[in-house]
């Protein structure tokens, strides 16, 4: 793939100028970090992620692939990607693709060969603000016009956007019930309880309390999820309207 000029621009009018990542596009959101050494694509489709940009600390995200064993949801959920070097091509023999064709599929936008040591400094520094990234437009003035209609991530309710739509059961027959209520839940959780023994089933993130004691569970658990945290989802004041 031909290299191609990319930009990232934050809310406070600093800009990176870097590479082309993933699929060709403008994206926003709200800017945040990773600091994990590995682990990039758990990452990338973790669902508390959603609607944000990420940038990764670790200096070499793509170089060992995809794989489909590695997902926390069906899809990539963060917004976009901000990495110092990013590989095209991978050498695990488990993996199915490149990450480029992964994001690729995924339309996801993103951008490499920015300082990202001097960025998670910064983000570090000023606190969380929105950001811009885009291969296709280059104007900072007018990216900086987009970037101010793009909503502040305060007081913004995400989980019914990555929630699940029906309730499904995990490790049917096992012996301690799970009620576990979906505001952006990794597989991996759902997988260590029925690891564990449990039979786990996952509500929306709109059922009522009263809908999960149907089930007769032992336990009761809660995800984690986008968005604010302050924003309180509707089944925790009262349930389905």
């Amino acid at each position: 793939m031909e290299e191609q000029k990319a930009v990232l621009l934050l809310d406070d009018g600093t800009a990176f100028t870097g590479q082309r990542v993933g699929a060709i596009g403008t994206t926003t959101g709200e800017i945040a970090f990773n600091t994990g050494m590995t682990g990039y694509q758990e990452i990338f489709t973790d669902p508390s992620y959603f609607g944000q940009i990420l940038v990764m600390a670790t200096s070499h995200i793509g170089n060992y692939g995809t794989s489909v064993e590695d997902v926390e949801s069906e899809h990539v959920k963060i917004a976009g990607l901000v990495c110092k070097k990013f590989s095209k091509t991978y050498s695990r023999a488990a993996a199915d693709d490149s990450l480029q064709n992964y994001f690729e599929r995924d339309g996801l936008v993103g951008i490499s060969e920015v300082d990202t040591r001097a960025l998670v400094r910064h983000i570090r520094d000023k606190g969380a603000m929105n950001a811009i990234i885009s291969s296709e437009i280059f104007d900072h003035e007018k990216l900086a016009g987009m970037l101010k209609e793009v909503p502040s991530m305060q007081g913004l309710e995400l989980s019914s956007k990555v929630s699940t739509k029906e309730p499904y059961v995990l490790g049917e027959g096992g012996d301690i019930r799970v009620a576990l209520l979906d505001l952006g839940l990794k597989k991996n959780i759902a997988r260590c309880l029925v690891d564990r023994g449990c039979e786990v089933k996952v509500f929306p993130m709109d059922t009522s309390f009263e809908e999960m004691q149907q089930y007769e569970p032992h336990g009761y658990m809660l995800s984690n999820g986008p968005g604010d945290p302050a924003v309180r989802p509707r089944e925790l004041r009262g349930g389905r309207s």
